[in-house]
């Protein structure tokens, strides 16, 4: 399987509306000008990533793989091209909120942080102050230049 990683386009939307529904992760507050890249083979959609902006740090935001293509590297091709993106556009630092995928983004170099380390751009979000329930994973990666 060949994956080609694109910037998002706002007819994205409501494709990844639907994945992230069906894997169970809050769609309250996504727009299209939060979707970054699309990860798809043969025309056909198999994941999606999100980020906000706030100045030079980021929150990666809807992570999101489609049930047939999990396991086979997509997530990662897409943080990667996420990371490359957030660094050439001067983000130093990217949080992100986990129920269950601490583990995995433990090992792409996301270390846990206490809520109260986020910095006030993070904690102001929607994700972050109501989405996300309370004992959702706190992590951060901080980006090479």
């Amino acid at each position: 399987m060949t994956v080609h990683i694109r910037p998002s386009r706002a007819d994205d939307l409501e494709f990844a509306t639907a994945l992230l529904i069906q894997a169970g992760l809050p769609v309250d507050d996504l727009a299209a000008d939060k979707l970054a890249f699309t990860a798809e083979c043969d025309d056909t959609i198999h994941g999606l990533i999100g980020v906000e902006r706030f100045g030079d740090t980021a929150l990666l935001r809807s992570l999101v793989i489609a049930e047939p293509a999990r396991g086979n590297g997509v997530g990662q091709l897409l943080v990667a091209a996420l990371e490359v993106a957030s660094a050439d556009a001067g983000i130093v630092e990217i949080w992100l909120l986990t129920i269950d995928a601490d583990g995995w983004f433990s090992r792409h170099g996301y270390e846990v942080r206490d809520r109260a380390d986020a910095p006030d751009s993070i904690r102001a979000t929607r994700e972050f102050s109501g989405l996300c329930p309370g004992d959702a994973v706190l992590m951060s990666k901080k980006l090479g230049h």
